[in-house]
């Protein structure tokens, strides 16, 4: 399907099966139940931990639905005009085209979407804060990698291999560049797909990817190589990547010692990486909705990001593993939570 201009005979042949108004509802029950149930888990660990939820600078939430909000905006637009543009010939107004595209109903959908995720984003990340009262088990992971790699530490084999300086100056800049992917894969989802219901097998995919992750963060609770194997990483080049973590160890320092200072919030967990995790899970839903050109430079991203988490020292080589695995999982879930099953490649949807 062309998720930037009309739907193909594949979406349009989906729309020719109207499902019953029980099974639409059934898919939309099934991702409110997964909404409801994460929060509710997350308000018991609130209470276990006796620290209320945060939103520092409301970058978890406040804020950020602002900005991804702004940016939904402008992909509309863009939705608009080029399915306008394409459609030109068969008479339409540029707000027939928006008329007839964003309905009421794909509007309420999208938003609901869009409110359902940062509710589940702002459960994960406060649940990722309250890991650090859980014992770092740092040193398994170490012995896994050198498992792994007869004995080597993969972060200095990749130190021999592509050098301490220009790498690390570049695979900084690859390795932050993660938040603004994730922000426009979303949002592309939100905007472009021709179906409600194809777009939220994407969303819900990432909510589960979220719940996933800080899942097995704390199965294995953990801060990275960089700090349990600081001398490592001594002689890369110094970045911004440093001063990251460095704020992260003094974060979760502060958490610790004054738990109930508002201002206090940690970051940090290893395992499994979310980087990998995201990055692979676009990649995934690039093959999904038939974006082939997309799905390799993503897939080329997806490599330059297993090397960064591992060469800078965020992560363990098990940890970009367990990342990879928890991708597949979750976009298997998503599939089942949306479409019913997870071997479906269509989108039964009816409602454009």
């Amino acid at each position: 399907m062309d998720i930037t201009g009309s739907p193909t005979t594949e979406a349009r042949a989906d729309a020719d099966h109207a499902t019953s108004p029980g099974r639409e509802w059934a898919w939309k029950l099934r991702v409110l139940a997964i909404v409801v149930v994460f929060a509710i888990i997350a308000i018991a660990r609130s209470r276990q931990v006796d620290i209320p939820f945060r939103d520092p600078h409301g970058k978890l939430f406040s804020s950020k639905i602002l900005s991804t909000a702004e940016v939904l905006l402008l992909f509309v637009v863009i939705d608009i005009a080029v399915r306008w543009f394409r459609g030109r010939g068969q008479g339409r107004s540029l707000w027939q085209t928006a008329r007839t595209r964003w309905t009421p109903y794909r509007v309420v959908m999208i938003v609901a979407a869009l409110l359902a995720y940062q509710v589940v984003y702002l459960c994960y990340r406060n649940l990722k804060s309250w890991d650090v009262f859980r014992t770092p088990q740092d040193d398994l992971l170490l012995k896994w990698d050198k498992w792994l790699f007869f004995g080597h530490s993969p972060a200095v084999l990749l130190h021999d291999l592509l050098g301490q300086d220009v790498a690390a100056r570049l695979l900084t800049s690859w390795y932050e560049a993660f938040s603004t992917l994730v922000t426009i894969a979303l949002v592309a989802a939100l905007a472009f797909t021709p179906t409600v219901r194809s777009a939220y097998v994407f969303v819900v995919s990432a909510m589960w990817a979220w719940i996933l992750g800080v899942g097995s963060y704390y199965l294995i609770p953990s801060l990275g190589p960089f700090w349990s194997a600081p001398g490592e990483f001594s002689g890369l080049t110094r970045t911004s990547i440093q001063h990251t973590q460095a704020n992260y160890v003094l974060q979760r320092a502060n958490l610790l010692a004054e738990p109930h200072v508002h201002q206090h919030f940690a970051q940090i967990s290893a395992f499994a990486s979310l980087h990998c995790a995201l990055t692979f899970l676009i990649f995934l839903a690039a093959r999904y909705y038939g974006l082939r050109r997309l799905s390799w430079a993503v897939g080329v991203f997806l490599v330059g990001t297993l090397v960064a988490t591992v060469y800078l020292g965020w992560h363990f080589a098990v940890d970009d593993v367990a990342g990879l695995a928890i991708a597949w999982i979750s976009f298997q879930l998503g599939k089942l939570t949306v479409l019913g099953s997870w071997r479906s490649q269509r989108d039964p949807s009816v409602t454009p």
